[in-house]
């Protein structure tokens, strides 16, 4: 996939307990992206943050069990993001979901240039 130097950055945050059926949230929604040819996904685990409810999510040795932050990262074309967002939607019941523009430097897999 070509990627134009100007493309959207959808960010989705939601927590690592979050699930769809009987699996994470972040799995289904990267396996989503991934059948409709998006350029990629990324998921990101926090060490510490916080949500609409105000309360604490950290890894602190005593707190290992916490509901984590997870954030997922996806660069596309604005139309590939458009056609996803109805979809995401459905999906994320709980969570924050952000659309940025950004601009795409360099867009490599394995050697050769997209």
């Amino acid at each position: 996939m070509i990627l134009p130097s100007e493309a959207q950055l959808l960010r989705i945050f939601i927590g690592e307990s979050d699930e769809q059926g009987h699996r994470p949230l972040y799995e289904a929604i990267v396996e989503e992206a991934r059948k409709r040819g998006m350029a990629g996904a990324t998921v990101l685990r926090g060490v510490m943050g916080f949500g609409k409810a105000s309360r604490i999510h950290t890894i602190k040795i005593l707190r290992l069990s916490e509901d984590l932050p997870i954030v997922i990262e996806i660069v596309d074309k604005p139309e590939r993001i458009a056609a996803f967002l109805p979809d995401l939607d459905n999906m994320v019941q709980d969570g924050l979901v952000t659309l940025e523009s950004v601009q795409v430097v360099k867009y490599h897999a394995d050697g050769v240039r997209q």
